[in-house]
C-alpha cells in the first residue's frame, strides 16, 4: 500500500517553479486590487471635499474691497466652491473663463447660496444673479462677452450697493 500511496503522491507533484509563479500571480492580484480600491476611494473623496484655498486677490468694487481667490484653470472652475460650508466675510472666488464667451454656471455640490456677477474684460459688471444651492439649473450669462465671473455670499453685491454697471478693479490679468 505504501509504495502505491508514493507513487500517486509522486504524479500530483507540482513543480516549485510552477508554485513560485502561481503565488506570485496571486500577489500581483492582490496588490492591483489594493491599489484600484485606494484610487476608487481617493477619487470619491475627492468628490466629496472642498478644493484647497487657491491663491488670493483683492478685488475693489466702489469703496469695497472684496477677498477672491482665482480660479483660472479647468479643474479649478469645475470645483468652484462646492462642498464648502460658509465663506469668510467679504470674499468669495473670482473665476477667470477659459475665453470672452457667454458663460453658464449650476450650483451642484454646493451649499451655500450664493450670488454671481459676470463681468466683462474691461471689469465691468454685466449682470448679478442669485443662486440656490444644490440646484443644477444652469444660470446663464445673458451678455455675450462675460471674461470672468464673481461668487460670494447671496446679497453680497446688494448688501453692498454693488449693481451691473460698476467697475472691478484688481481682476487676475487674462492670458488672453
Amino acid at each position: 500500500m505504501r509504495d502505491r500511496d508514493i507513487t500517486n503522491a509522486q504524479k500530483c507533484e507540482i513543480p516549485v517553479a510552477s508554485v513560485n509563479r502561481i503565488g506570485n500571480f496571486i500577489f500581483r492580484m492582490k496588490v492591483l486590487l489594493a491599489i484600484l480600491l485606494l484610487s476608487t476611494s481617493a477619487l470619491r473623496a475627492s468628490e466629496s471635499a472642498a478644493q484647497p484655498e487657491l491663491p488670493v486677490v483683492s478685488l475693489r468694487i466702489g469703496s469695497t474691497t472684496l477677498r477672491a481667490e482665482v480660479a483660472d484653470d479647468d479643474t479649478e472652475r469645475a470645483s468652484g466652491l462646492m462642498f464648502r460650508e460658509a465663506l469668510a466675510p467679504n470674499s468669495g472666488m473670482v473665476f477667470v473663463m477659459p475665453q470672452i464667451a457667454p458663460a453658464s454656471f449650476w450650483m451642484k455640490n454646493t451649499l451655500i447660496p450664493l450670488s454671481i456677477a459676470f463681468v466683462d474684460v474691461r471689469g465691468t459688471i454685466l449682470e448679478i444673479h442669485d443662486m440656490k444651492p444644490k440646484d443644477e439649473t444652469p444660470v446663464r450669462s445673458t451678455f455675450p462677452r462675460v471674461a470672468y465671473a464673481i461668487e460670494v455670499d447671496q446679497g453680497w453685491f446688494s448688501k453692498n450697493k454693488i449693481w451691473p454697471g460698476d467697475q472691478v478693479s484688481g481682476l487676475p490679468l487674462r492670458a488672453d
